[in-house]
């Protein structure tokens, strides 16, 4: 996420607290790091949670698969998201996403937005488990693929679910927990509001984070 806390409650036309903050633009999000998430409450206040999930009956983290994506085919069906799905969905707040293709025998990262650059949301889950033997609680979330459009499936075979704007309170909202309300929902974002760009190789390392790598090559 690149933009300012000020720019969210606008763009995404969400009631953001008083107290959101995202602490500093990230150009280079990594698995395990922290992203922001909103959930349902009276005033939707952003938070920063471990991305790669970790369901709350996981004995040992250290040992569990890294759940950073979920599939909207079979979301409703696995055991480490079915109960997710119907009572803990949130939006994963970013403004893109980076993807690779094999380009001349090496992979070429492409930087994909909606055009203009705006902010948007991925349809997301969100669980908490506690770390035993002191007790921590750690939040985390996975992010819901789909299908790619038309502009996404020349570089990969998925793309994250971005929800359109209209989308977000019935997501959110507590009182939807039938799963076959939510499902329609992810599906692939329409590829003519959406651009995609070849960027710098220098993404592929997480140590790298800044502005530069989200800037277009010649």
């Amino acid at each position: 996420m690149t933009h300012p806390s000020s720019d969210l409650a606008t763009e995404l036309g969400l009631e953001l607290a008083d107290d959101v903050a995202i602490a500093k633009p990230r150009y280079n999000v990594a698995p395990t790091q922290p992203v922001p998430i909103i959930l349902e409450r009276k005033t939707r206040g952003a938070r920063a949670v471990r991305w790669g999930l970790i369901p709350s009956w996981t004995t040992d983290a250290k040992r569990s698969p890294l759940l950073i994506n979920a599939r909207a085919e079979t979301v409703a069906q696995k055991p480490a998201f079915r109960e997710a799905l119907k009572l803990q969905r949130c939006l994963v707040l970013a403004d893109g996403f980076y993807e690779w293709r094999m380009e001349n025998g090496s992979k070429q990262p492409y930087y994909i937005r909606l055009r203009g650059g705006r902010p948007f949301a991925f349809a997301g889950l969100w669980d908490t488990w506690r770390a035993k033997p002191d007790g921590v609680l750690v939040p985390s979330c996975t992010i819901i693929t789909v299908a790619p459009n038309a502009l996404v499936a020349d570089i990969h075979d998925r793309m994250p679910a971005i929800l359109p704007r209209e989308a977000y309170d019935r997501w959110l909202s507590p009182q939807v927990t039938d799963p076959a309300a939510v499902l329609p929902m992810l599906r692939a974002y329409p590829a003519e509001e959406m651009e995609a760009f070849r960027v710098s190789a220098r993404v592929g390392s997480v140590q790298n984070d800044d502005a530069e790598l989200i800037a277009p090559l010649p």
